[in-house]
């Protein structure tokens, strides 16, 4: 029963990627804006907001840590996925003055993420 309902969940999935696209395109024809700005846009929203309703579920609940670590996980997925695929599926040049200063930017975001961490509880100015 499993695999019918994971297969009937792929094919809806597949179809409805499909009508995202297509609508897309249509809207940004009837908007005489370009496809691929309207498309990433409706795309971004769309992937967006399973982790919106998870996080509002969650802090509703009281479990403001399932939440956050949504929202980690999120950001973690989708830098591995958006600049791992094209990655691996074409080169990518990069000069080593472009490397050494986003090494710094990460190695500092990632010390002030620690540094706030540190205390247990994320306030709403360290959002």
């Amino acid at each position: 029963m499993v695999w019918i309902m994971s297969l009937v969940g792929l094919v809806i999935l597949l179809l409805s990627g499909d009508l995202l696209v297509r609508g897309a395109v249509n809207l940004s024809l009837r908007l005489g804006l370009p496809a691929l700005i309207v498309s990433l846009t409706i795309v971004a929203f769309g992937t967006s907001a399973p982790e919106l309703l998870i996080a509002i579920s969650a802090v509703d609940d009281g479990a403001s840590g399932i939440a956050i670590g949504n929202v980690i996980g999120s950001n973690i997925a989708n830098v591995l996925l958006v600049l791992g695929m094209p990655a691996l599926l074409s080169t990518l040049d990069f000069s080593e003055c472009d490397t050494r200063r986003d090494f710094y930017i990460m190695l500092g975001a990632t010390v002030v993420f620690i540094a706030l961490a540190a205390t247990g509880q994320f306030g709403w100015w360290q959002g």
